[in-house]
């Protein structure tokens, strides 16, 4: 089992100075995301990983302690894509509901991304309490942020006042995020055989919202 320190580390680790660095780690990382993704977190091994990225294992143990740490590095880097996925040339001051759309286009698109990533670390979460961490902390985040923005849209006038926006953040987060995994993880191949209809997803998920913070009526 990890120690609090192999995630901590993993993360705090400063990138290497040199640009043959940079692109060594790079390479062991996209090489670990294969790995994992092909052979799960329990069966990849660091043979498996140095061999994909075409260099020695002791090249490995330059950039990485062990497993768990470059399996840290391979989710950091799928937390930053879901959290920072860019939404197109929407502004703040347009329609709110454009925004919302926008907002949950990225972020379903970003989880259909990195969909097998989302089931491994759901099972590493499982039997790790510092991965469970790992996870529970994205999350949050992610709520936090999302209850800011409730809070904005209500001292705009456009959200219902009266709604807890931590409480209502939770909750919706709560609802897509489930969502995301039942259709881009738990049913990789589509429903009865046919891929999720990604603008349908966001249509429906982005009427959900509205709804529940009780937009105004679009003309």
């Amino acid at each position: 089992m990890t120690d609090r320190s192999s995630i901590s580390t993993a993360l705090s680790r400063d990138l290497p100075s040199t640009r043959r660095g940079v692109r060594t780690r790079a390479a062991l990382v996209e090489a670990a995301r294969t790995v994992f993704e092909k052979s799960g977190y329990l069966d990849a091994r660091l043979i498996d990983i140095t061999k994909q990225a075409g260099c020695a294992a002791g090249t490995f143990y330059t950039y990485f302690a062990n497993k768990e740490e470059v399996f840290a590095a391979v989710l950091e880097i799928a937390r930053d894509d879901m959290m920072h996925p860019g939404m197109g040339r929407v502004e703040s001051s347009d329609d709110p509901y454009a925004v919302l759309e926008a907002a949950n286009r990225a972020y379903l698109a970003a989880f259909q991304r990195n969909a097998k990533l989302m089931g491994l670390m759901d099972q590493v979460a499982h039997i790790d309490p510092n991965f469970r961490r790992f996870r529970n902390e994205r999350a949050d985040t992610f709520i936090r942020r999302n209850a800011r923005g409730i809070a904005d849209l209500q001292r705009r006038g456009i959200a219902d006042a009266t709604l807890d926006p931590m409480t209502t953040s939770m909750a919706l987060f709560g609802m897509v995020s489930r969502l995301a995994y039942s259709l881009f993880t738990l049913k990789e191949g589509g429903v009865d055989g046919h891929p999720p209809d990604l603008d349908k997803v966001v249509a429906t998920v982005t009427d959900l919202w509205a709804n529940a913070l009780k937009f105004p009526s679009r003309s």
